[in-house]
């Protein structure tokens, strides 16, 4: 599933595309949204939240999409091939004069009034990468995200990070390489890091999500090396040691855990010892 850094870079080619045009062609190809008509309405920007984008316009309503686990969006210029969104794999079409923008397989799409965009939100943690989540900035989300990542301290740290009413944005790939990132056990009880080491652990976690977005900018996307996200088998970039694979969260919605069996050793056995 694209997580909070792709969902950034993903609004930030709608705005590119979007953001001050009027809509030439709309197309909601969704049971509950098929008969709005959009058509003659200005983008006034496209803002992601963690794994969710919200697409606004003038006339006081939001375009909320989710992408789930296979879909994405995608701009061609109007008038091509790719403009004539003909797949039956096409969930929504936003066109302008110069550019058309199709969803493919959107996992969610709401049409709502801006003004309840709180109601889709509502139960998710702080976005990861927003301007509020910096540690320094009036009003911080960051002591949120904290209280919710250690709330239940002897659940598993990989299963509280994806848990997105902890904080919105994170999924497999990042919660991985933050914990590798720290050298912490991803099976760890939450409780164990006590606030410092919450704290270091999301902050780690938003810089590296910051720097993959910096990178793709410049290079395109998944020119980020991973440390151990994808790497099964494969020896540790620090010590050497094969890296393994594990399981978060209990059936039917257990995920992927890469980690080093080395640097991230559960110190809790170690002590007993």
């Amino acid at each position: 599933m694209p997580e909070g850094d792709v969902l950034r870079l993903t609004a930030e080619r709608l705005d590119a595309a979007l953001a001050g045009q009027v809509l030439t062609r709309a197309e909601l190809r969704w049971p509950s949204a098929a008969a709005a008509h959009l058509v003659g309405a200005t983008v006034l920007g496209t803002v992601p939240y963690g794994k969710h984008l919200l697409t606004r316009f003038d006339d006081g309503r939001t375009l909320h999409t989710h992408l789930r686990m296979e879909g994405r969006w995608r701009v061609d210029r109007t008038g091509s091939r790719g403009a004539a969104a003909r797949s039956p794999a096409i969930r929504a079409v936003l066109g302008t004069r110069n550019w058309t923008c199709t969803g493919w397989q959107l996992g969610m799409l709401d049409l709502l009034a801006t003004r309840d965009e709180p109601r889709i939100l509502a139960g998710l943690g702080p976005d990861v990468l927003a301007d509020r989540f910096a540690p320094d900035v009036p009003g911080s989300r960051l002591p949120d995200g904290v209280a919710a990542l250690v709330r239940d301290p002897d659940r598993a740290l990989c299963d509280a990070l994806l848990d997105q009413r902890t904080v919105a944005g994170l999924g497999t790939i990042w919660m991985a390489e933050s914990l590798f990132a720290r050298r912490v056990y991803p099976w760890a009880p939450a409780g164990a890091l006590g606030e410092d080491g919450a704290t270091t652990l999301l902050l780690t976690a938003r810089e590296l999500m910051w720097r993959s977005i910096r990178v793709a900018r410049r290079d395109g996307l998944g020119s980020v090396e991973r440390a151990v996200h994808g790497r099964l088998g494969q020896p540790c970039r620090r010590c050497r040691t094969p890296i393994a694979v594990g399981t978060a969260n209990e059936a039917p919605f257990e995920r992927p855990v890469f980690w080093c069996p080395n640097c991230q050793a559960d110190r809790s056995r170690r002590t007993e010892a």
